[in-house]
């Protein structure tokens, strides 16, 4: 008999609301925390605020019959849940990390800090690990390079280095091809197609289908703060779908496992 698989994450019922505004409504998802999952919808629908909901930075409305449980928890220390996760932000690096090179960027993740600040304690395994890291996603010409001359591309890929650091259960990216050009898109799309394939649980947030790699089997549809479909992405990415989704006529082709529309 094969081992239960861990469930990462879930929600019953759960509405979230940002200022006065309720921005999710009704929330009911489940995701197992090896699963290759992708949220897809239109600007605005409520996506980055789901995903802050699953590493609590948002908190769900108390209502009758309202549960979320992370790794099969209801209460978590934030800073003890983060050592579990590796979140990759749309944005790219702050100010304060751009004078950091890019090896310490990567270590930072151990500390879930923006840099390494004076007095932090950086052992001989953290650094260890960052190369490791570094080599893995094929950037270990980064590792002097301070993070504020890299390209948006280097930038991102330093960032999911920093994600990665502390071999957290899932990967949480979000909008991952952000300010990226074609070539930055596309190897940002082979390091996370190689992630998957090593066995890196991801869970990918966006509205560009050709985010989507071949490995992602699952795809969570959300419009107006609701999930509207959840299944195998064979049977939710037609252009039918994508017409309801973003309210536009859509023409949908595929090549080598990737999904384009126009």
């Amino acid at each position: 008999m094969s081992a239960a698989r861990e469930i990462f994450i879930e929600l019953e019922h759960v509405s979230v609301a940002r200022g006065v505004k309720t921005v999710l409504h009704d929330i009911s998802l489940r995701i197992n925390a090896d699963e290759h999952l992708a949220i897809l919808g239109p600007n605005g629908c409520g996506k980055s605020t789901l995903i802050k909901t699953l590493t609590c930075e948002c908190y769900p409305i108390m209502v009758p019959g309202m549960r979320v449980r992370i790794f099969g928890r209801e209460r978590w220390e934030l800073f003890e849940l983060r050592k579990r996760l590796g979140v990759v932000d749309a944005d790219l690096p702050r100010q304060r990390t751009l004078h950091t090179l890019g090896r310490d960027a990567v270590i930072s993740g151990f500390f879930s800090s923006s840099t390494i600040w004076p007095g932090t304690e950086v052992s001989d395994e953290m650094r260890m690990r960052a190369n490791a890291v570094l080599e893995q996603l094929e950037a270990t010409h980064l590792a002097e390079k301070p993070v504020g001359e890299m390209s948006a591309g280097e930038m991102r890929r330093v960032m999911i280095g920093r994600a990665l650091v502390h071999q957290p259960k899932i990967l949480l990216i979000d909008e991952p091809s952000n300010a990226l050009d074609l070539a930055a898109q596309y190897e940002l799309r082979q390091i996370l197609r190689k992630l998957a394939q090593q066995g890196t649980g991801i869970l990918l947030v966006t509205h560009h289908l050709a985010d989507i790699p071949p490995e992602i089997e699952r795809v969570v549809m959300m419009r107006a703060g609701k999930i509207v479909a959840d299944g195998p992405k064979a049977e939710l990415l037609t252009e039918k779908r994508l017409h309801e989704l973003f309210g536009v006529p859509v023409t949908l082709t595929q090549r080598d496992g990737f999904y384009h529309v126009w």
